[in-house]
């Protein structure tokens, strides 16, 4: 492994790790032996290939993982790939809660990130579900009927901004709550921005 494809913000990242320090250090090590470029993304050590996302190194209280972007499209010939929540498409995690299991999976770790790569080379792509497949909340549809506006910058997203509003304005129970986000976001989706942006 040669030093010049470690990235400082990385060193930084592990630096100040209070939890999983040694697991990451030993992920990032072995994800190094497969010569993908570091990375740092969402504030988190991230490889990639070509540019391309490949697998991201992150933690959480129980678990650490190597999160693999297009997961989905993998064989995961030996079972242990996670998918995180159930509106998670593409992305899957392996987790681990010490270095011992890193260590012992050190080259099934090895062969998943060979296979990410080779998905990445195919151009192969996650066949993410259509919008349509999302249920639009009443109150967001409402808002859509008053304002025909918001509905051509609502339409004009990004698919996955889409969802993100969504799965945002779908989750509170009371119709009350819901309708207070979607007024919250409206000058957001008219200007043509993601929740999160």
């Amino acid at each position: 492994m040669s030093n010049s494809r470690m990235n400082p913000k990385v060193d930084e990242f592990l630096g100040k790790a209070k939890k999983w320090k040694e697991e990451y250090e030993t992920l990032r090590n072995i994800v190094l032996d497969c010569d993908l470029t570091e990375e740092f993304k969402w504030m988190h050590p991230c490889y990639t290939f070509e540019k391309k996302n490949i697998v991201l190194i992150h933690g959480f209280k129980e678990y650490c993982a190597l999160l693999f972007h297009k997961g989905a499209l993998l064989q995961d010939t030996h079972g242990i790939l996670i998918q995180q929540t159930e509106n998670v498409q593409g992305a899957r995690q392996i987790r681990f809660t010490n270095v011992q299991e890193i260590v012992a999976t050190e080259n099934i770790l090895k062969a998943y990130i060979h296979e990410a790569i080779e998905v990445e080379k195919a151009g192969l792509e996650v066949n993410y579900k259509d919008n349509t497949e999302f249920i639009i909340p009443e109150e967001l549809q409402n808002k859509f009927d008053e304002i025909p506006a918001l509905k051509t910058a609502f339409e004009a997203l990004t698919p996955g901004r889409k969802r993100a509003y969504i799965l945002h304005f779908s989750q509170p129970k009371q119709s009350k709550t819901r309708e207070s986000r979607v007024e919250k976001c409206m000058q957001k989706i008219l200007n043509g921005k993601g929740l999160k942006d």
